[in-house]
C-alpha cells in the first residue's frame, strides 16, 4: 500500500510524513526540491506476533505501509497549479492523504481557512481529470473502435468534473473502471484529510465544518493530529512515547491512528502464512479470492492455484496447532472462487 501525503505548501507535510514514518526528512522549504521524500512503516499485527510464539518462528514479517511525501502547489494557486511532476507522483499512489493547515500562519501571512483549502485542493485534482477526460473524449470520437460504453462512461465523466464533482463520488461497475485503469485519474482515488491541527486543539476533535466540507467532497475519513509534537514524539524511544501520549489525552500516536483510517479508506484486511521459517501478514482487499490472493505471494502460485487450506485464526489459537484443527475439522479445503476473510491462515498448495 502506498500512500501519498499532498497538500499545499506550508501544511505541514513533511511534518506529518516524519510523525508518520519515525524519520527527520528535512522540514521547511521541500516545495523546491526534485525528488519526494519516502519512508515505510510496518503495520503492527498482534496475530503475527502471537503465531510467531506459537511456531516460534525465525523471521515475523509484517505488512507495509509507504509513504511519498509529494511537494504541493503554493497555498492559493489558481487553476492549473499542478504541474507535471506533481501529477505524475500522485498518481503513482493508491491514496492520498491531504494534510490540511489548522494551525495558526506563524508568519500571520494566510488565512487558516481548512475547509476552504479541502475544497480548493479538490478543485485541483479534478482539473487534472478534466484535461484528460477531454482529450480521451476527442480520440474516442475519431476512433472507429470505440465502443458507444467507453464513449458514455467518459462523457459522464466530463459531466461530473464539469460540476466540479469528484470522480470517486460516482459508482462504477468492474467493466468502467477496467477500462479507466490506464488513467489514474486523481480525484478518483481513495482521499483522507490528516488536519494538522496546533498543540492546544489536539484533544478538541474534528469541528464539524472540517466533516461537511470533506463529506461534501466524497472524503470519508478525517483524523486530526499536531504534526509537530507527533513528529518529536515517534523521534523517541518506544518505551518513552507512552508518558507523552497520556499526558496529551491521546489514545496512540499518529502513526497507528493513521493505519486504522488508511485501512478502511482502502477496504484492506490481512490475510496470514505461518511456518517454522516465518509468519506473515499479506494485505489485500477485503472481497479478494484465493486465487487472486495467492497471487500477492507470488505470481507463480496465482497461475499454478489448485487449491487453499484454510483455518481461521481463532480456531488456530483456541485448538493450539495445525494439527489440532485438522482433527477437529477446522481445515478447510477451498476453491479459487473462496473469498479470503480477515486473519485466515492460508497454505497454498499449487503446480509449478
Amino acid at each position: 500500500m502506498k500512500v501519498g501525503i499532498v497538500g499545499f505548501a506550508g501544511a505541514g507535510k513533511t511534518t506529518v510524513f516524519n510523525a508518520l514514518t519515525g524519520l527527520a526528512a528535512e522540514v521547511g522549504g521541500y516545495g523546491g526540491k526534485d525528488r519526494p521524500n519516502l519512508g515505510n512503516i510496518k503495520v503492527p499485527d498482534a496475530r503475527v506476533d502471537k503465531l510467531g510464539d506459537l511456531y516460534r518462528t525465525k523471521k515475523r514479517a509484517y505488512a507495509e505501509v509507504a509513504f511519498v511525501d509529494v511537494a504541493g502547489p503554493a497555498e492559493g494557486s489558481s487553476a492549473g497549479g499542478l504541474d507535471a511532476k506533481l501529477v505524475a507522483a500522485m498518481r503513482d499512489v493508491d491514496a492520498l492523504a491531504h494534510v490540511v493547515r489548522a494551525f495558526p500562519d506563524p508568519l500571520e501571512t494566510r488565512p487558516t481557512n481548512p475547509a476552504a483549502d479541502i475544497a480548493a485542493f479538490d478543485a485541483e485534482l479534478i482539473l487534472s481529470d478534466l484535461i484528460q477526460v477531454e482529450n480521451r473524449l476527442e480520440r474516442l470520437k475519431k476512433d472507429q473502435k470505440a465502443t458507444p460504453r467507453e464513449r458514455d462512461l467518459f462523457a459522464r465523466c466530463k459531466a461530473a468534473l464539469d460540476a466540479e464533482q469528484p470522480l470517486r463520488a460516482l459508482d462504477f461497475d468492474d467493466e468502467e473502471r477496467h477500462l479507466m485503469t490506464g488513467f489514474r485519474f486523481l480525484s478518483l482515488k481513495p482521499q483522507m484529510i490528516l488536519l494538522n491541527v496546533a498543540e492546544a486543539d489536539i484533544a478538541a476533535g474534528i469541528p464539524a465544518a472540517i466533516q461537511k466540507a470533506a463529506q461534501a467532497r466524497a472524503i470519508p475519513a478525517v483524523t486530526a493530529m499536531c504534526g509537530q509534537v507527533e513528529m518529536d514524539i515517534a523521534q523517541l524511544a518506544p518505551e518513552e512515547q507512552g508518558d507523552f501520549l497520556r499526558d496529551l489525552g491521546l489514545p496512540a500516536p499518529a502513526r497507528d491512528r493513521f493505519i486504522v483510517a488508511a485501512y478502511g479508506l482502502l477496504d484492506l484486511m490481512s490475510f496470514l502464512t505461518a511456518g517454522e521459517d516465518e509468519c506473515r501478514a499479506w494485505p489485500i482487499q477485503r472481497g479478494t479470492k484465493a486465487q487472486r490472493a495467492a497471487g500477492k505471494i507470488h505470481s507463480d502460485i496465482e497461475r499454478g492455484f489448485i487449491r487453499a487450506e484454510v483455518i481461521a485464526y481463532d480456531d488456530f489459537i483456541a485448538y493450539g496447532s495445525e494439527a489440532k484443527c485438522k482433527e477437529a475439522g477446522k481445515l478447510r479445503l477451498e476453491g479459487k472462487e473462496y473469498v479470503v476473510q480477515d486473519g485466515d491462515i492460508i497454505h497454498f498448495r499449487f503446480n509449478v
